[in-house]
């Protein structure tokens, strides 16, 4: 008895991971993760940092819009810890509710980008010819500006505020989303099982979104943990600069911004700001490498 040859249409087309192996994997990746000690600090510092960001609000312990001109510029005390402003604001409620702009311009400029970038680079990596060289071009000429100089040149046309301190950001990080999405595209349109699902009769909306996408989420997740910390300071530069959130509303920009006339007097009014900054962006960083180690198909080999 024979049977019968097996054709492209017999060819199985696995998107995902089966069920049956995901927690295999998750394990792994925890493993992976918890042996990484740096990573590890990185995605609590992170998540500390989120926590403080939800919770601001509640956890300040003054308000820190609230000027007490009694207590300008006081040193760190208990009743400060991080010491007072030039007119008496509590800097630990300012660097607190700070956070929460921080965090907020950090996960929705990403989210911005990322909404606008991945179907751009699909539809050029996929498509190619007239689709990629219009694509291609639209993300050279951005990339044509360091990232910083895009941001601020952008936030001064549309004006100074949070919300288009945001929209500044989020464009700013779409070239280099549009241009990872496009070479993973690239790169998985010539994959095995997406030349099976084509030759099954795919539509191009299912080869793309159930097929190309899920098997790029790992790089572009990658992409957005190193996004994040880059918002950040692009939010406190903008800040500093007066095109970003303005006063009284605190921001850590803006902290750094007002503390220059009384750095020698009161530093402790810049090196707060300054060491949260830090600390947020390296805690992202951190957690990038941790999730890059975690997603890389080769860290169980290692």
């Amino acid at each position: 008895m024979t049977t019968a040859p097996t054709t492209v249409r017999d060819v199985p087309a696995p998107v995902a991971t089966p069920s049956s192996a995901r927690p295999g994997r998750v394990r792994s990746g925890w493993n992976r993760l918890r042996r990484n000690r740096l990573a590890l600090t990185g995605a609590v510092l992170a998540a500390l940092f989120v926590l403080v960001a939800l919770l601001s609000h509640v956890i300040a312990p003054y308000d820190p819009a609230r000027p007490d001109f009694n207590q300008a510029l006081a040193e760190p005390s208990w009743a400060h810890w991080l010491g007072t402003d030039d007119l008496g604001r509590d800097q630990l409620s300012r660097v607190l509710v700070g956070v929460t702009a921080s965090m907020q311009v950090g996960v929705l400029a990403v989210a911005l980008a990322f909404v606008v970038a991945v179907p751009l680079g699909l539809i050029a990596g996929y498509y190619g010819r007239v689709a990629d060289s219009v694509v291609s071009r639209l993300t050279d000429t951005l990339l044509a500006f360091p990232f910083l100089v895009l941001a601020v040149g952008l936030a001064a046309i549309l004006g100074p505020s949070l919300k288009n301190a945001t929209i500044a950001i989020g464009i700013s990080q779409i070239p280099a989303i549009i241009r990872i999405t496009r070479a993973e595209t690239l790169r998985l349109k010539s994959a095995d099982y997406v030349q099976a699902a084509i030759a099954n009769g795919g539509t191009d909306r299912v080869v793309l979104f159930r097929h190309i996408l899920p098997n790029a989420s790992s790089a572009l997740i990658v992409q957005a943990t190193v996004g994040i910390p880059s918002a950040i300071i692009g939010e406190a530069v903008l800040s500093f600069l007066g095109l970003g959130v303005q006063p009284p509303s605190p921001s850590l920009g803006v902290m750094l911004s007002s503390a220059q006339p009384f750095i020698a007097q009161a530093p402790w009014m810049a090196v707060f700001p300054g060491l949260v900054i830090v600390l947020a962006t390296l805690a992202f960083n951190l957690l990038g490498d941790g999730v890059r180690d975690i997603l890389d198909p080769r860290g169980g080999s290692r």
